[in-house]
């Protein structure tokens, strides 16, 4: 973390100074540039990431009389953790969640006198990602960004008690977008320039575009209830996956404290035509259920946090914005929609508040981006080229790992009546592996994503996926650390310069003739890498291949000392070396070719953009050009 660039000042350096002429609280502008509809999970990170540009007014509303408190999503994967860094806030959240580091299956007893353990394995591969797998309430995942919120120079906070009555979208003027709020019996227009709903499954603001959610529900119910208990079941403080000689299932996952245990407990079929079905269950069903699940271990539930029943679903919107098909391209998105407004599924794949976050921090950059004229309004139809096959795959993904859970135990006298064992549930699961650790996105070849030309570069970081962090030790002071985590959501793009096999210092070096493009070159405009604004928004770093103990600082080039801040300060953090010290050697993990180094674009969520050679320079400036301010043929 890097401050006083601008001068000292105490205190705590994450809370930063308000801004000057920001919204006073429980004020409905009449003007805003983003209006966000909803702190659901992609509401909150969409928030946060809005936040850090005090010059973007936002707002943000809530029909909810103050923050969620109890209940709902608990499941983090790994690469929500991933993105939690760049907020400041994944050391916080590993402290106080509950680490899922392996997961027990347990299956009917060949007596079919209650369950047994059938298997036992890390909950996720190793070598996926740098951070574990982890359970936190939801609630304390949304505190954490609503407390980043308050604590950004913007101080931005949602107005609560304010209910979304309906939009409508102008084809013109600089706040096309006019929509209504009721708080109490007061009713606002508030104009803006862009709109996202994130208003949950029943979401206003995606009625009003007059999109639907397509799917299918699978009429099963399932309880769900947070509860401290007494039991003897051995696995309590382990994720387990339970499949009892009656065909019903439990998915047990301890939570955070030490205590806490949420159980998803299977309630069996629906009649499609009773409508009022699933009410009638009560805690007390879900409860008796649990136990005769267990049996022959005993649960004695002493207390109840929270409790729901739910039945299983996969539905998806057919677009998440405002554009029609046939006029995508020729017409600006205005409005757009996020996490269970346009994707709701079944809780068990423990991916719902996961790709709902990731869809918020999909597009809050680039709303950004946009109204800072960094970027050309064609950058928002990205959104919803990106993140609808996202979706698609959740849903495919919990369609088939719903199907498995509802599965009856299949009778070896009588395999033709179908059914599933543990071990079936156990490969299904390992199967999924890189899905539910949230790293199974793939972003195709398009306007932020380039072609997959020059990947042999660095094989480690796959095109379109999230960059792998790996471990480096930083030059100017000697400390280790990740790489990976030097990327804050200030919104701006990476770049991460792998050196060639030839010195800095001599004429033949690659990235000495990188740095100095950036630094002097006419085609490198606009943009200027030495002061860190490419488009406004380019952070640039190196990774040199020699011991940090071998490097010259004060001769590195200018591009990799940038001069910063008012009082035009160097900034030495941007020079690293691989970590030999610990045996290993980034080159080496992520596949970096070590004759001719590697340009590795990173864009501001995380994702590589593209792989070049340190020479490509030409391809470096057509590729930010492309979606540059100046290039929108909109």
């Amino acid at each position: 973390m890097q401050f006083y660039v601008d001068g000292y000042r105490p205190g705590d350096p994450e809370v930063v100074p308000a801004a000057p002429n920001r919204r006073a609280p429980r004020e409905i502008p009449a003007e805003v540039d983003v209006l966000v509809v909803g702190t659901s999970p992609a509401g909150v990170v969409l928030s946060a990431q809005l936040a850090e540009f005090a010059e973007i007014n936002t707002l943000v509303v809530e029909r909810r009389e103050g923050p969620l408190q109890l209940g709902q999503a608990d499941g983090v994967a790994c690469r929500t953790v991933e993105m939690f860094n760049a907020f400041g806030l994944a050391e916080k959240l590993m402290r106080e969640a509950y680490w899922v580091n392996e997961t027990t299956f347990w299956g009917p007893r060949e007596d079919a006198q209650g369950i047994h353990r059938t298997g036992r394995i890390d909950d996720v591969e190793e070598g996926l990602s740098e951070y574990p797998h982890v359970i936190v309430n939801q609630t304390r995942m949304q505190q954490y960004l609503l407390d980043n919120m308050a604590n950004s120079a913007s101080k931005l906070v949602p107005e609560y008690g304010v209910e979304f009555v309906d939009l409508e979208v102008s084809d013109s003027g600089d706040f096309p977008v006019k929509a209504r709020l009721k708080r109490g019996d007061e009713l606002h227009e508030v104009n803006a320039r862009y709109v996202v709903g994130c208003d949950g499954a029943r979401s206003a603001v995606r009625k009003s575009l007059g999109i639907s959610l397509n799917g299918d529900a699978k009429n099963h119910a399932w309880g769900v209830m947070d509860v401290l208990a007494v039991t003897d079941f051995p696995d309590i403080r382990l994720k387990s996956i339970i499949q009892s000689p009656n065909g019903g299932s439990i998915v047990l996952i301890p939570r955070e404290g030490g205590y806490l245990v949420r159980f998803y407990v299977d309630l069996g079929d629906l009649d499609p035509i009773d409508r009022d079905a699933r009410s009638r269950f009560t805690l007390e069903h879900i409860i008796a259920s649990a136990q005769e699940i267990l049996a022959p271990y005993t649960l004695d539930v002493r207390d109840v946090a929270w409790w729901s029943v739910y039945e299983v679903g996969q539905r998806v919107a057919d677009r998440f914005d405002n554009v029609l098909p046939e006029t995508r391209g020729s017409v600006i998105p205005r409005v757009f929609i996020a996490g269970d407004a346009c994707h709701t599924h079944s809780a068990k794949a423990g991916q719902g508040m996961n790709v709902s976050m990731q869809d918020g921090f999909n597009l809050g950059w680039k709303l950004a981006a946009v109204l800072r004229g960094q970027a050309s309004p064609e950058l928002l139809d990205t959104y919803n080229g990106e993140r609808p096959p996202i979706a698609q795959e959740l849903i495919d993904f919990d369609t088939k790992w719903s199907s498995a859970m509802a599965e009856k135990p299949r009778d070896p006298e009588h395999p033709e009546l179908g059914g599933m064992d543990a071990a079936e549930r156990q490969e299904i699961f390992q199967q999924g592996g890189r899905f539910t650790a949230g790293l199974a996105t793939v972003y195709p070849p398009n306007l932020l994503t380039g072609e997959a030309t020059h990947q042999d570069l660095a094989t480690g970081f796959p095109i379109g996926e999230r960059f792998y962090s790996a471990p480096v030790v930083r030059v100017a002071d000697a400390k280790p650390e990740q790489l990976g985590h030097e990327a804050c959501a200030d919104g701006r793009w990476r770049l991460y310069a792998f050196a060639d096999a030839a010195p800095l210092d001599s004429a033949d070096s690659r990235l000495a003739a990188l740095c100095s493009f950036l630094e002097h070159d006419d085609a490198a405009h606009p943009g200027d890498l030495a002061s860190d604004s490419l488009l406004g928004s380019v952070d640039f770093r190196a990774v040199l291949q020699q011991p940090h103990r071998e490097v010259d600082v004060t001769a590195l080039p200018a591009a990799l000392k940038p001069l910063t801040g008012k009082f035009g300060l160097v900034d030495y953090e941007k020079v690293y070396s691989p970590n030999l010290r610990s045996g290993r050697d980034t080159f080496a993990e992520r596949g970096i070719d070590r004759q001719q180094g590697a340009i590795v674009i990173v864009r501001p969520d995380q994702y590589v953009a593209h792989v070049l050679p340190l020479d490509a320079t030409e391809e470096l400036a057509a590729f930010f050009a492309r979606f540059s301010a100046e290039s929108t043929n909109v």
